[in-house]
């Protein structure tokens, strides 16, 4: 039977795909539980097989083919006076980049997650945020540069 992930499962598993290596004193840092509860969790996930393992990451500076990425277009309400959702987007850890636009949109983000289920968490998180307008998204079929 497939467990359904709550938002702290979504989070470890996000903190763990940045870096397998993290202590999980400092995760529990990241997402506000103890050392233990961490843990046991991570334990939990790997029984469950939402973790099936871990990678090495090479130093050539390429982000691992498994993950999915998408580009995020925001339009904020206030075009781009207040800092609150920028603040916000700061502890989204799947956010890898976010720029500011002139023209039509305010932002542009690019998303890298594991599952195209996650974009859409991290989809749903960003337009609900108070300031967010609208969003439009895309999923990057391929890099070329």
């Amino acid at each position: 039977m497939k467990r359904i992930l709550d938002p702290l499962d979504e989070r470890i598993l996000a903190e763990l795909t940045a870096n397998a290596r993290i202590a999980h004193v400092e995760l529990g840092d990241k997402v506000n539980l103890s050392r233990n509860a961490v843990r046991q969790r991570i334990e939990r996930l790997e029984r469950d097989g939402a973790i099936q393992g871990y990678t090495l990451k090479t130093g050539d500076g390429r982000r691992p083919a498994s993950l999915i990425s998408a580009v995020i277009f925001v339009y904020r309400y206030d075009r781009m006076r207040g800092e609150e959702v920028l603040q916000a987007l700061r502890s989204i850890p799947e956010i890898v980049q976010c720029e500011v636009m002139s023209g039509e949109f305010d932002l542009m983000l690019r998303v890298d997650a594991a599952t195209p289920e996650r974009v859409h968490l991290v989809w749903k998180e960003i337009s609900a945020m108070p300031g967010v307008s609208n969003t439009v998204t895309s999923f990057v079929l391929s890099s070329v540069i």
